[in-house]
């Protein structure tokens, strides 16, 4: 039997302090599924260094040397985590019979990693981590995720509650997948309109192991914005709709403007000088906030640069390695 060779991709971003058990715990994951022919010995660790300013490719380069799983991709500076997850994948895939993404902090369960590759083998193309519980986080921070995925479900578009970027694809699905080369790609939402067979694998999310999170509360928003206007036109239609009930309000505040004039209850011009400086005004900015959103979007698509630039590839330049160089270096 063919065993799948896997890959596990991590995107890095300033983990010098997590890499070292990050490793050991991935690489004790890979030696249980290699020992049990579940994946081919030659499946990777694939790090993915999203221009880090500490010493994170460092370590991934002397990883390399004495890891044998170990790999790692170095991008020319930092492209977000969505970016360097991307280089990942669409590196990988060319390799692979099957990747899995996740993150470096280790607060993702590795060890349903090996439920991965069983719902693989059984057919699953994609395979979603969802956490079952998210007790470490913060109750605002988990009331907020909540909104958001109520939120996209009423825009229509279509999220796995609860699932962040720790999921299986295979091959297929990857093929599948960058074809999507739109420059706002929001992974999230991408992958369930890939279709293909899809199974859901529950964990409970652990503590950080070291050092900050990378998504604070400005690059948390930041992210939503991306996913409600990559996949929707509803804020859109509700600046029209909200132009509409002001025109109305509007209306009603002209017929009590003219019933207070005549009756003289009121300062002459105080209540148009509100309506127009307060009301509509207000509503103009929002409006112009949502349409300059979306006119951004179209302005980066239409340049069409690159998501992201490689600077080195360390198992690209392994396979550079000729039979006779093999030889000189035994």
């Amino acid at each position: 039997m063919n065993l799948p060779k896997l890959t596990i991709v991590v995107p890095c971003y300033n983990e010098e302090a997590t890499l070292e058990e990050t490793t050991k715990e991935l690489t004790r994951v890979m030696d249980e599924l290699v020992e049990g022919n579940k994946v081919n010995k030659e499946s990777i660790i694939f790090y993915v260094d999203d221009g880090s300013s500490d010493n994170t490719w460092g370590i991934i380069e002397e990883k390399t040397e004495k890891n044998p799983y170990v790999q790692g991709l170095k991008l020319s500076r930092n492209f977000g985590h969505q970016g360097a997850l991307i280089a990942g994948l669409e590196t990988a895939r060319k390799f692979s019979d099957c990747v899995i993404s996740i993150d470096a902090d280790l607060q993702d369960d590795v060890d349903v990693i090996k439920e991965f590759v069983g719902k693989y083998q059984e057919g699953y193309e994609i395979v979603y981590g969802v956490r079952d519980k998210r007790d470490t986080d913060t109750p605002f921070k988990r009331n907020t995720a909540l909104w958001f995925y109520s939120l996209m479900e009423k825009l229509g578009v279509k999220l796995v509650p609860n699932h962040a970027d720790y999921r299986l694809m295979s091959k297929t699905a990857l093929d599948e997948f960058v074809k999507y080369q739109e420059e706002n790609l929001f992974i999230r939402g991408i992958i369930p309109l890939l279709g293909f067979k899809t199974a859901k694998v529950y964990y409970n999310r652990k503590e950080r192991f070291a050092g900050e999170s990378k998504y604070p509360l400005k690059k948390m928003i930041a992210f939503a914005l991306e996913g409600i206007t990559s996949f929707s036109v509803a804020p859109i239609r509700a600046v029209s709709f909200l132009g509409l009930i002001m025109v109305l309000i509007g209306f009603g505040i002209a017929v009590y403007t003219l019933f207070s004039k005549i009756f003289s209850y009121t300062v002459s011009g105080w209540t148009s000088l509100m309506l127009s400086i307060w009301i509509v005004g207000g509503v103009q900015l929002i409006a112009l906030g949502i349409i300059g959103e979306y006119i951004g979007k179209i302005f980066k698509e239409a340049k069409r640069r690159p998501r992201y630039t490689i600077e080195h590839n360390s198992y690209y330049e392994k396979q550079k390695v000729t039979p006779m160089d093999r030889m000189k270096s035994k």
